[in-house]
């Protein structure tokens, strides 16, 4: 259904399907089509930082995310899958497509696990030796995540009189 809408989008009245922010870079454009009947949710955004451009797509699906990161181009890169795992919820991650020698992204699937509580599928094309570029894609990601709400509530403690 989600690939339905994706491709109806340049058929259909686009209006009532998505809407679209253009921030004040003409770098920072936003599409968001709203959850269809089964629950899913698109959102696809730019980024300029460090003189890259890093492309978002986010796939809000019922119990898992789908996110997929591109520097500078529209390839899928490395993709990896995260969940909890039992007994003693710790995150699992494994690479589905690309080698075990380039693990980028494969943190970043694991901590979005953490954050969200959800099972996660990253695509991560993002150069090898770019720590940094990782840690800002990482952090516009998990700001966009908070600010749709797909990230889980931190637990509040009790103040102690």
């Amino acid at each position: 259904m989600v690939l339905e809408k994706i491709n109806d989008l340049a058929i259909e009245d686009k209006d009532s399907i998505m809407s679209t922010e253009i921030g004040s870079s003409s770098s920072n454009q936003r599409l968001s089509i709203e959850p269809d009947e089964d629950g899913a949710e698109i959102t696809c955004f730019s980024e300029e930082v460090r003189d890259v451009t890093l492309h978002f797509q986010i796939i809000r699906l019922q119990k898992q995310i789908y996110a997929w990161i591109g520097c500078n181009s529209a390839k899928i890169g490395h993709l990896y899958a995260a969940a909890f795992t039992r007994p003693n919820n710790s995150v699992s991650i494994t690479s589905i497509l690309g080698g075990s020698s380039d693990n980028t992204g494969s943190s970043i699937a694991r901590r979005l696990v953490m954050k969200t509580g959800l099972n996660i599928v990253l695509a991560c094309n993002i150069p090898k030796n770019s720590p940094m570029l990782e840690a800002d894609a990482e952090l516009i990601l998990v700001k966009k995540l908070i600010s749709l709400g797909y990230t889980r509530a931190k637990p509040q403690l009790s103040p102690t009189p």
